[in-house]
């Protein structure tokens, strides 16, 4: 428990209505996606940068352990206060838009700002934010640049990291930096913002950031594949990609996936189909959309796809996306507990990839549904067992940790959106060599010498 007298500095900092120690906001600030607890000693809400400096300089003096959380969506456990301490909070009041620059098609937010009001706002006014992470309806900015946040525009549009042109953040000691410049280039000095980005929270607190904008396409179109099998349609993805057509999205459903989608909903899926492949394309004009569809059909149907279907209209299209954006909560038909991954690989090696882990699913007589992001690699891989049993949450851990290594084997990544928090920490030293490791603890220590800034996170204790 936290010594009185710091809860006592803190509200002379922030005022009485900004912290609390109550259990119910210790309750509430003790979880997030993963549903695993761990309570905090108190919860502040910095009013401004300079609240935000003042709590820092004093914690790192005292020795007082603070995690950064904004909407607490997060899949990893990275905002969870495993070695208590303080959660520093960002929805209350570190939550706007400060500037949206039409000259030079750059926003100014802070980090509690959630990622859709961003997207609206600058919408209203002809411009766009790709970044789209399924949380985008609660999740904050600085949540998505402190795990590099994707979503299903990555394919074309890229992650967080590539509209991330400057921050300000403030260091474990108190001080406040500016890091990047709202300029095109800039290559003066050390990419210090770059580093901030998924540092998940452990070198820096963000207050500021500013984010690259661009032009929004006038229309949209949306098409979905059905196939035989995985393996057809993982090679359509990387053979798409390739023949010059870069859709906004391209995404997946295996078999399992669909199944489970069609008992929680019955929307009147396939499914007996193998897979599902749902596609966007953008544009200014509405011929060069019709192209790219054609170009798309093209490739799916030399890879077997069957049945190759274009929404005529906005509920067409959101009939289509039906499917993908329900999966994650459809799969609790194949048990309680789910370990949801979100590895990444080279687009060319995904059909050896999904035999890998179906090898898997058969070694340990469990199901392992997977959907996900495949224009860009990512594949949420979901290991499904009762929870209830002990030898089956054993299995699952096991089985996970075949996944990962058949994902590194393939020149891939523990995680391409999710960050590694708690959750995969333990897997780090598969996916990085001892001296890369033992670089990234020291980079820890150059920002935060005393450790005080989200601990445990990262494989970096």
């Amino acid at each position: 428990m936290i010594d009185k007298k710091h809860i006592e500095h803190f509200t002379s900092v922030v005022g009485d209505e900004n912290i609390y120690s109550d259990k119910a906001h210790l309750i509430a600030y003790s979880y997030d996606a993963t549903r695993t607890k761990f309570e905090p000693d108190a919860v502040v809400f910095p009013r401004n940068e300079e609240d935000v400096s003042a709590i820092l300089r004093y914690c790192n003096k005292h020795r007082i352990v603070i995690v950064p959380r904004g909407a607490g969506s997060g899949f990893t456990g990275g905002a969870l206060p495993s070695s208590g301490g303080i959660v520093l909070g960002f929805e209350k009041h570190m939550n706007k838009i400060l500037e949206i620059d039409m000259k030079n098609m750059v926003a100014i937010v802070q980090p509690g700002l959630v990622n859709m009001d961003l997207q609206r706002a600058v919408e209203a006014v002809g411009l766009f934010y790709p970044p789209d992470p399924a949380s985008q309806d609660y999740s904050t900015i600085g949540g998505n640049v402190s795990e590099n946040a994707g979503g299903m525009r990555a394919a074309k549009y890229g992650i967080t990291k590539d509209y991330v042109m400057a921050t300000r953040a403030v260091l474990p000691n108190g001080d406040i930096i500016k890091a990047g410049k709202r300029t095109i280039k800039d290559v003066a000095g050390y990419n210090i913002s770059g580093i901030l980005i998924a540092s998940e929270g452990t070198l820096a607190v963000l207050t500021e950031i500013t984010l690259r904008l661009i032009p929004k396409p006038k229309m949209t179109k949306t098409a979905v594949g059905i196939f035989p099998t995985v393996n057809d349609a993982m090679e359509a993805v990387y053979k798409t990609m390739a023949s010059g057509i870069t859709p906004v999205a391209m995404e997946f459903l295996d078999n399992l996936t669909i199944r489970a989608v069609e008992k929680t909903f019955n929307k009147g899926l396939p499914v007996d189909a193998g897979a599902l492949l749902v596609t966007d394309v953008d544009g200014n004009l509405e011929d060069d959309l019709n192209f790219q569809l054609a170009q798309i059909e093209k490739v799916f149907k030399e890879n077997g796809c069957s049945d190759f279907k274009i929404a005529k209209d906005e509920k067409e299209a959101a009939d289509i996306w039906f499917a993908r954006r329900n999966a994650s909560p459809a799969l609790s038909v194949y048990g309680s507990k789910k370990l949801n991954e979100d590895v990444t690989v080279p687009r060319a090696v995904l059909p050896e990839l999904l035999e890998k882990f179906y090898a898997i699913a058969d070694k340990y007589e469990i199901n392992i549904p997977c959907f996900g992001h495949t224009g860009d690699g990512n594949v949420h891989t979901n290991v499904m067992v009762d929870g209830s049993d002990p030898e089956q949450v054993k299995i699952a851990y096991q089985a996970i940790e075949e996944v990962f290594q058949a994902t590194v084997d393939l020149g891939g990544t523990l995680s391409g959106e999710h960050g590694i928090g708690l959750a995969k920490a333990p897997y780090m030293s598969m996916a990085f060599s001892e001296e890369e490791m033992n670089l990234f603890k020291s980079i820890k220590m150059a920002f935060d010498p005393n450790n005080i800034l989200n601990p445990a996170k990262m494989g970096l204790d």
